[in-house]
């Protein structure tokens, strides 16, 4: 009967030892190149708007994530996504927005890193678009970058809806720096 061994030292390196009919192939984990990631220290996060909120026609506002769903790393908080672990973090976002009218001329999410514009996620311009949702790949320094949601709506009476159906943000690391 095959045998498979782990022997550890105090580097911090394991070898995993797994027999083979010809011989014996070993692993060492790190390898020299790359990270090994445990679930522990990869942040993730999911939040959503629950109430409807009211926004000025024309002005980048940011979304207020007010209801977390999960924080595997107690690194969301105020809508903002802090990590303290650094990395590349895939974030996703989706936005709901109504108006009293029924058209509207523009309507964009926006990812914003550390108080300034990032990136356009969408920008749609056009009447009736009432969701809209994009991410990005984007790399924090895991001690001061941080990460929030904007929405751009042109129309009037204008405003976020709320509930997890409609108006969320989500993240999580894909790996580390």
């Amino acid at each position: 009967m095959a045998s498979i061994n782990i022997a550890g030292d105090t580097s911090g390196s394991i070898s995993l030892t797994v027999p083979s009919v010809a011989g014996t192939n070993t692993v060492t984990i790190p390898a020299n190149s790359g990270v090994v990631m445990v679930s522990g220290n990869m942040p993730a996060f999911s939040a959503y708007l629950s109430s409807n909120q009211s926004v000025s026609s024309g002005v980048a506002t940011k979304i207020l994530f007010d209801t977390k769903v999960f924080d595997t790393n107690n690194n969301f908080a105020s809508s903002r996504f802090t990590p303290t672990v650094a990395g590349y973090y895939q974030v996703s976002a989706g936005v709901d927005g109504t108006n009293s009218v029924g058209s509207q001329s523009r309507f964009q999410l926006l990812f914003y890193k550390n108080g300034s514009q990032y990136c356009h996620a969408v920008d749609f311009s056009g009447s009736n678009a009432y969701t809209i949702s994009g991410s990005n790949l984007i790399y924090c320094n895991g001690s001061t970058d941080y990460i929030e949601v904007y929405g751009f709506l042109t129309a009037t009476g204008a405003n976020f809806t709320g509930g997890n159906l409609y108006t969320w943000f989500t993240g999580v690391m894909v790996r580390s720096a």
